[in-house]
């Protein structure tokens, strides 16, 4: 008898929530992984056991879908090779992915790593990662520039959705 997923009596913006938080928290991770030179395992573990839901100064994390998180993190880390070279591709020559803002990076691992799965609508995963590029650099600049490499991505690894 297999046991009832959590997520089965939640509403669909509970769980739309939920996937968001696990995008940012696997955004987080993979920064967290590119600096620490900590595996994947740790890495993992630590975010599952210390950040979802947890309280950090003060406030409550949000709880995130961790099926999510992990599928995103081990796609990024399995595929990060070609998920950089689509990347590299969506640049301009003179901004390979090496010379860009490491949460950047991260950000474009984790959702170039969503694109190569079919599960969510690549405007959703555009959208998603913009929200996310929004957070973590507020100016605005930032965000225009995420949207063009990942449109940029989109197209390249999903076409058909187009």
């Amino acid at each position: 008898m297999s046991t009832p997923d959590r997520t089965s009596n939640m509403t669909g913006n509970m769980k739309r929530k939920m996937r968001s938080a696990a995008r940012l928290y696997a955004v987080q991770a993979l920064f967290q992984m590119e600096h620490s030179n900590l595996t994947l395992d740790k890495v993992r573990l630590e975010f599952l056991d210390h950040r979802f839901g947890d309280m950090v100064d003060g406030e409550e994390m949000l709880e995130g879908d961790e099926a999510h998180f992990t599928r995103v993190l081990e796609d990024a880390v399995a595929n990060q090779a070609s998920i950089d070279q689509m990347t590299d591709r969506a640049l301009v020559a003179k901004w390979p992915i090496g010379r860009i803002d490491p949460t950047m990076r991260g950000l474009f691992r984790a959702a170039g790593a969503e694109f190569r799965d079919e599960a969510t609508p690549p405007k959703v995963v555009i959208a998603e990662y913009l929200d996310l590029a929004s957070a973590f650099f507020p100016d605005g600049k930032e965000a225009r520039f995420v949207n063009a490499v990942l449109d940029h991505m989109a197209r390249e690894a999903r076409p058909d959705a187009f």
